[in-house]
């Protein structure tokens, strides 16, 4: 959606959907927001308790009866198993999702990894198509007057031009850019704390060949998983930074991660949000 600043006032039901990189504030300026009549649909926690709950159980119990004890009590319907997946607290996703490498050292063979990839994808792509019935759900169910849909960092990634068409009808999208001047910080962050990403194919299999060939390695099984994980992120970083702006520059608005962090309620979210209009207006892009 495109507005005027007074357009943008008088929408009452506001919806809008945040992009940007894993780390530049999304998941956070959604909590703040839910403190004022903001419902929080999180992406990342519809795909973890709607579209890769079986899988992410059916993985919890292989590896279960793998465990004599455990198996018997299994087959025998003596215990059961569930995922407790938080908004805040996403592990069992991103364990489902895993990464790539030696599995004596936690990591997944290429084609298991390239399955999951796929079905994460899927998913991903299921519960964006989730977000219009969520804006009815939000305001008629849940009582919020509003909706802050907090998308994973890898939207941009999916390759699917619905799904953008459709978060741009129901929702204005707020891409989140970090400047370059924080681009080492945020990078270091992720590095010192290699999570899963979901890569598209085509960055996957380049980018597994060039890590292959830096690090003298023949085979995928050679790879230690948090160190391409590590190696990967800046590539992965650079390669989403012009995804994300053809999809804001035509459906959306820009906000710097800078500004986002002096934020401290509603009413600077959506003075926030009233810049980026203007400034939109005064580019001759709006």
């Amino acid at each position: 959606m495109k507005f005027t600043v007074d357009e943008f006032r008088a929408w009452p039901h506001k919806c809008v959907t945040l992009l940007g990189m894993s780390g530049v504030g999304k998941t956070w300026l959604s909590d703040l927001l839910r403190r004022s009549d903001w419902f929080h649909y999180s992406g990342d926690y519809r795909i973890g308790t709607r579209y890769l709950d079986e899988p992410i159980l059916d993985l919890v119990k292989a590896h279960a009866m793998r465990d004599p004890f455990l198996r018997d009590l299994l087959r025998s319907d003596w215990i059961f198993i569930r995922n407790n997946i938080k908004v805040m607290d996403l592990g069992p996703v991103l364990s489902f999702v895993g990464k790539l490498g030696n599995p004596e050292l936690g990591g997944l063979p290429l084609p298991e990894f390239s399955r999951r990839q796929a079905l994460y994808r899927e998913a991903e792509i299921a519960a964006m198509g989730d977000v219009p019935d969520f804006i009815r759900k939000a305001k008629d169910i849940y009582g919020y007057a509003h909706l802050v849909n907090d998308v994973g960092g890898s939207l941009c990634e999916l390759d699917e031009p619905r799904v953008i068409s459709l978060l741009a009808q129901h929702s204005l999208i707020l891409y989140i850019r970090v400047p370059e001047a924080d681009e080492i910080k945020l990078i270091q962050r992720a590095q010192a704390d290699p999570k899963p990403l979901y890569y598209r194919p085509d960055f996957l299999k380049t980018a597994v060949a060039d890590y292959l060939a830096e690090r003298g390695l023949e085979y995928v099984a050679e790879i230690a998983p948090d160190d391409f994980t590590r190696w990967v992120f800046p590539r992965l970083f650079h390669s989403r930074v012009p995804r994300y702006e053809a999809i804001a520059r035509p459906h959306g608005y820009t906000v710097s991660s800078e500004e986002v962090a002096l934020i401290r309620d509603e009413q600077d979210f959506l003075y926030l949000l009233e810049t980026a209009i203007v400034r939109a207006g005064s580019d001759g892009s709006d």
